[in-house]
């Protein structure tokens, strides 16, 4: 693990879970850092997400950390930004920096008030905690109902990048998806930095769900300090941007809230790439398909169907679809294949889906979901309690 120069990180128990467990993180800039961030599009966007808009205006893409809560949101109460301006200020006098220079994020349970006090108290312990090699710390500490550790890391021309997301429920992105923070110590312009996670979000993590609801709290950041001195080719790194993005969105969608299998699905053939993603989307919400994917069921008139559903013309007559590389779909009717076979191999935990539509149009898109299963309810049905 080749950890980008210039960064340090921080964790502890501030209270805020009802399980003594890390729910506090500190990621920190030993230099004032290029930054840039997308946010939630949901129309209820929690105070830290607000914050953090501001925040990154106010320091024109220049900040020096980024501190992170779990087991509350701080969204939908009356105190919310103001929790989060007087948490994110207070963790930015003790470092030196300026007000608007420390991005606030949280994640957990929402309309429960957050008392600032439990953050403002730990405050000490955390900056003081603050270490290089305390990544993994800060990795874990973001965590809500993932079961596992969720980090990826890459390397572009002797410059480092590496990435930690959080993520298992409540996701459905259409920016970015729960929280996820990428360092990296390459030479970046804000603009520049900007433009490249924009489009690596799109190919992304704009590009998954578990269960098509929209988070309240999505945040994406990437902060580059320029600490190796090197200034990348600005493909290179959007391509090693991209590589470390796609890894830990995959993560999120592997590790699904009752999630058994990862699906990956293809469309190609569409009059459009936005025409092919929808299409990918519309297939990957639908809880037919997640849930014939669970039982294993080739179902493939419930593929068809959703992608009927997705508002974009194409002529079903026209349509072949593969199941596990399997032909189970030709011009829009059943092929023939062994239902006992393809079965078998549904069981697998890594399913695919190709969705072709024959004809001139060019437009592909790859999407990412799991599967549903009852694992997921029983998590759902008692996340507050």
């Amino acid at each position: 693990m080749n950890l980008p120069l210039g960064f340090r990180y921080s964790a502890t128990f501030a209270g805020i879970r009802k399980i003594v467990k890390d729910d506090l993180a500190l990621i920190v800039s030993d230099t004032r850092a290029t930054a840039a961030a997308v946010f939630t599009q949901n129309r209820v966007a929690a105070g830290p997400v607000l914050i953090a808009r501001k925040n990154v205006r106010a320091a024109r893409g220049r900040m020096r950390g980024i501190l992170v809560n779990a087991g509350n949101a701080n969204c939908a109460t009356k105190t919310s930004e103001k929790v989060a301006i007087e948490t994110s200020r207070a963790a930015a006098k003790m470092l030196g920096a300026k007000a608007e220079e420390v991005l606030p994020a949280s994640t957990g349970v929402i309309g429960v008030e957050l008392d600032p006090r439990l953050i403002l108290d730990a405050l000490p312990q955390l900056v003081g905690g603050l270490s290089a090699d305390r990544f993994e710390d800060a990795a874990r500490a973001i965590l809500t109902t993932d079961l596992v550790m969720k980090t990826a890391f890459a390397e572009v021309k002797g410059a480092r990048i590496a990435g930690m997301t959080k993520g298992s429920g409540m996701i459905h992105p259409r920016m970015a998806t729960t929280l996820a923070f990428v360092m990296t110590d390459a030479v970046m312009a804000p603009d520049a930095l900007r433009t490249v996670l924009k489009r690596a979000c799109e190919k992304t993590f704009n590009r998954i769900s578990v269960d098509g609801d929209t988070s309240t709290n999505d945040t994406l950041a990437v902060l580059a300090n320029g600490a190796s001195g090197v200034r990348p080719r600005l493909t290179a790194f959007e391509a090693a941007l991209t590589e470390v993005l796609e890894s830990l969105a995959r993560q999120i969608v592997k590790d699904g809230e009752g999630a058994k299998k990862l699906v990956t699905i293809d469309v190609e053939g569409a009059t459009s790439e936005r025409a092919a993603e929808k299409i990918a989307r519309c297939i990957a919400n639908s809880p037919l398909v997640k849930t014939a994917i669970a039982g294993s069921d080739p179902n493939w008139g419930r593929i068809l169907s959703a992608a009927g559903n997705a508002g974009i013309a194409f002529d079903p007559r026209r349509v072949d679809i593969d199941f596990q590389g399997v032909a189970v779909c030709r011009g829009g009717v059943a092929a023939e294949f062994s239902e006992d076979e393809l079965k078998a191999r549904l069981d697998e935990p890594e399913c695919s889906v190709r969705f072709i539509i024959k004809g001139r149009g060019r437009g592909r898109a790859r999407f990412w979901t799991c599967d549903f299963t009852e694992e997921y309810i029983k998590i759902n049905a008692s996340y507050r309690t």
